[in-house]
């Protein structure tokens, strides 16, 4: 049910008020503590910490491992794998290597496991996808 105030310019029309989880959310919003009590948004975070947590702990690992080769390693950082090029230059541009690597395997992490998961909770939630 709208109803329509004329106070203003323009006459404001209050949207109906969305269930999700058997309570009703304010005016205009979805209920968002509902929405986190709810199975499908704890399957999104689970699925999120699976990723996010074990992919950070690999990059600070290989992170630190570099920046501990070329505190305490210079002997093995600086042989020289081919003309003026070393091991820690190699190293050091792997850091961006891998930078760019993880970027790339999130975003198909999300687009294949995230998005899908986010939909079907905006759906239940009685929000559009946009």
């Amino acid at each position: 049910m709208t109803t329509a105030s004329t106070t203003g310019r323009h006459a404001a029309v209050e949207p109906e008020q969305q269930v999700f989880g058997g309570r009703p959310a304010a005016p205009g919003r979805p209920d968002f503590e509902a929405i986190q009590e709810t199975p499908e948004f704890a399957e999104l975070r689970r699925r999120l910490r699976r990723f996010i947590f074990p992919m950070t702990g690999l990059f600070l690992v290989w992170y630190l491992t570099y920046v501990l080769l070329s505190a305490y390693a210079h002997a093995f950082m600086a042989q020289q794998v081919f003309g003026l090029v070393n091991v820690g230059l190699l190293l050091g541009l792997a850091q961006f290597v891998s930078t760019v690597l993880i970027t790339l395997a999130y975003n198909r992490f999300a687009r294949k496991r995230i998005d899908p998961q986010v939909a079907l909770i905006r759906a239940h939630a009685g929000v559009e996808n946009k």
